[in-house]
């Protein structure tokens, strides 16, 4: 069996493929960004492990054992739960597989537990961790698993996928929304949805708005963004609630589990609208210097034709700063985010038109 259903990732595929030919080790850390293929991956790693496909994407296998945040984090309980499993032998095949997605949401004290059992792990037990980000994870823990690299897909590869998806698509936007979704297939299957398409068309006329409006309000800006975050947390919502009521899950775990799809799925559209905010700038320089080819807005080049001007670039290219700064802040902590939406406008505003209007 090869990995052939997971697209690119070619080291993680040489490292997991090794390790069924030679033997696997204790413990394997899939590192990467999100929508790259870590979990699908993760899941074709243990079939093959357990030596069965189908009750393993079902996640019905007697030996397999899968741990994944519910709310905001994966606790003690958890993983208390892992280790009671961990010490039991294998029901049906020669080792028991754990899969801990998500595993950058441990609280200290999880992670402390963990780290028990990747020091001393029962021979059988093959242990798998899928985290987006390193930077959570204790250096006790990762230095006691093997490193598992995942990458951003290429343009061609998206593109791919969204022309299995979408074969109506014209080339135009085909090479938009490749571009847009930044090597994630998660983003790119969303950018796919009607829905996202409309707070697409949204997120760009605030962007021109900032620099061809003159009575451009950054709060009214702010608020058309945030009222699409909103609607995208709305849909994560009762996507997660159809999915509690299929795995019949109640009471506080129900709860945490809806409420963390919700959150998730605001911060991701955040994050997604201030990349494409900062495309659109760039897109701005890229053209006024004559680089047409490098345009993510393949789909608005005669938008961008008329205002990439040469007086423009240079407040664009403070914009495009800006904005890099702005989703570095927003990944990283824990902002107010329409406060935070509106003085980047206002900031925006002013690099590439002037002040902002007064709301007085």
């Amino acid at each position: 069996m090869t990995f052939e259903a997971v697209a690119e990732q070619g080291e993680a595929k040489r490292l997991l493929s090794a390790a069924l030919a030679e033997g696997p080790a204790h413990a394997y850390l899939l590192h990467g960004p999100p929508g790259v293929g870590k979990k699908d991956l993760a899941l074709l790693f243990a079939a093959e492990l357990l030596g069965e496909h189908l009750r393993v994407e079902r996640r019905t296998h007697p030996d397999l054992y899968v741990v994944e945040p519910v709310g905001d984090q994966i606790r003690i309980d958890d993983i208390r739960g892992l280790r009671r499993d961990l010490h039991m032998r294998p029901f049906e095949a020669a080792r028991r597989v754990y899969l801990i997605f998500g595993a950058d949401t441990m609280n200290e004290d999880a992670a402390d537990a963990l780290l028990k059992d990747l020091e001393e792990p029962p021979p059988y037990a093959v242990i798998v961790l899928v985290a987006a980000d390193l930077g959570p994870l204790p250096e006790t823990i990762r230095s006691r698993c093997q490193l598992v690299p995942f990458r951003r897909l290429s343009e061609s590869a998206v593109r791919a996928e969204i022309r299995r998806r979408a074969p109506e698509l014209g080339d135009d936007e085909l090479t938009t929304l490749a571009r847009a979704a930044a090597g994630r297939l998660d983003r790119a299957a969303r950018l796919l949805d009607p829905a996202a398409a409309s707070r697409r068309e949204t997120l760009l006329a605030v962007a021109r708005s900032v620099y061809l409006d003159r009575d451009f309000d950054a709060g009214d800006g702010a608020q058309a963004l945030l009222a699409g975050i909103a609607e995208r947390g709305l849909e994560a919502k009762e996507a997660a609630e159809e999915t509690v009521v299929s795995l019949e899950l109640t009471g506080r775990e129900a709860e945490q589990r809806v409420r963390r799809a919700q959150r998730g799925a605001e911060r991701d559209e955040l994050l997604a609208a201030l990349e494409e905010l900062e495309w659109w700038y760039r897109d701005l320089v890229v053209l006024a210097a004559g680089a047409e080819t490098a345009v993510v807005h393949v789909d608005r080049l005669d938008e961008l034709r008329a205002d990439a001007t040469r007086e423009r670039s240079q407040g664009a290219e403070r914009a495009c700063e800006l904005l890099r700064a702005a989703w570095r802040e927003a990944e990283e902590l824990q902002l107010s985010v329409p406060l935070a939406l509106e003085a980047l406008l206002v900031r925006l505003r002013r690099e590439l038109a002037g002040p902002v209007r007064s709301r007085a």
